[in-house]
């Protein structure tokens, strides 16, 4: 990568340095001047073509070696490209699952739109595809309105013009959070919402309001300056006001938000420190407003397409170099909806595993995950260090032994 980048630079340096432009503007310059000298006096015509004639040989000149100094960087450029990614076939396509899934590539492309926010786009392509089932059903092109789109995708019985303008107020909402530092339309959609996100064991409206509390508390200030005394007196009447609704169960930190009251002067070396002065706090808000919404809808907070192509990109390079060693050894993948190999993913595309402990009887937790043994049985870490005591073990399901760092955490 270091080569490319190195070419790419002195190609920039070459095409900033390039005279081509000045000396075609030149070029262009002569002609005009003798354009006007002939048009002026038709008679010298042939007296000021002569006079034009080494200059304009002189400036083709000067162009011609400019373009070849250009051309000559590209054509590195190009070869420490086509040396770095090589150009090599993509795995096979012979068993593709999803070949025969059409509609769920479609559904998976149309939710990606809506979930970015490419509402428009999202339309036009829910239209087309209610055009194309529309003609492979009557077996000939049929007009489709933009309302029978909202029959071609439906998401466990919600339509998807729901589904529309529910990512629409989830947008909006966004915009006035992270553009205009506007938490109330959040906050109210969380009070909305209260009783779901209670269920879920949220805390988004308290995250929510704790900045409403922050932002009153530097003088309602985009970028923090000093803090004034009208904004601690309205931070201090929306705790008054709001922050009832949250005791018992965030006591702790209403505490730690009103105390915070007296370091006012000093803030910045007071305890309160990383509520008061953090920067990445509109950015996790949003997130957990994201991840919330989404999560009512019964969507991950993630587009699985996004996180599809992703995992695919990076499982690519070891699916070639299997199909390569596959070829050579003359061999077929036997493995049926499963990869013969592992592919390193990272860990936030490792998700929460369901799993019951076949010796406990227990369901795995984050806390208490599955564990794999080296013979390929699986028990959860809490039986595991009951088996093994630390020191190496009997399989409670074969006569394979194992030391339990030998043992790895699955994700199902």
């Amino acid at each position: 990568m270091d080569a490319v980048q190195k070419e790419h630079e002195r190609l920039s340096k070459r095409l900033k340095a390039s005279q081509s432009t000045k000396n075609v503007q030149a070029t262009i310059d002569l002609l005009q001047q003798a354009r006007e000298t002939i048009a002026s006096d038709p008679e010298q015509a042939s007296i000021t073509l002569a006079k034009l004639q080494n200059p304009l040989k002189s400036s083709f000149d000067a162009i011609n070696d400019s373009l070849k100094e250009t051309h000559s960087g590209l054509n590195k450029y190009s070869k420490a490209l086509d040396k770095l990614f090589k150009d090599r076939p993509l795995p096979s396509t012979e068993h593709d699952a999803l070949t025969s899934q059409e509609h769920l590539i479609n559904r998976a492309i149309a939710m990606h739109l809506l979930r970015e926010g490419q509402f428009s786009v999202a339309s036009i392509f829910l239209s087309e595809m209610a055009e194309a089932e529309s003609s492979k059903r009557q077996g000939d092109d049929v007009a489709v309105e933009d309302d029978d789109a909202s029959s071609v995708l439906d998401l466990e019985g919600v339509p998807s013009t729901e589904i529309r303008k529910q990512f629409a107020t989830m947008y909006r909402i966004l915009h006035e959070l992270e553009e205009n530092r506007n938490l109330l339309p959040a906050i109210q959609w969380a009070r909305d919402n209260k009783e779901a996100l209670e269920v879920r064991g949220s805390n988004l409206e308290f995250e929510l309001c704790r900045l409403q509390f922050v932002w009153l508390f530097h003088g309602e200030q985009i970028q923090q300056g000093p803090i004034s005394a009208a904004g601690r007196q309205a931070a201090l009447e929306y705790a008054r006001r709001e922050f009832h609704t949250f005791m018992p169960r965030y006591l702790r930190e209403v505490q730690q938000l009103v105390g915070a009251m007296a370091f006012c002067s000093n803030l910045n070396d007071s305890p309160y420190r990383n509520i008061f002065d953090n920067p990445s706090a509109w950015t996790d808000v949003a997130h957990s407003f994201t991840r919330e919404f989404c999560s009512l809808l019964g969507l991950s907070a993630d587009s699985p397409l996004y996180v599809a192509a992703t995992a695919g990109a990076i499982a690519l390079p070891t699916l070639l170099k299997l199909q390569t060693i596959m070829r050579a050894k003359r061999t077929e993948w036997t493995t049926e909806n499963e990869l013969p190999v592992e592919i390193p993913l990272p860990p936030s595309y490792l998700f929460h595993s369901i799993f019951v402990c076949p010796v406990s009887k227990e369901q795995a937790t984050d806390e208490n995950p599955p564990m794999m043994m080296p013979c390929g049985h699986v028990i959860a870490e809490e039986s595991l260090k009951r088996l093994c005591k630390g020191s190496r073990f009997k399989c409670p399901y074969c006569p394979n032994e194992s030391h339990p760092r030998e043992a790895r955490k699955v994700f199902l």
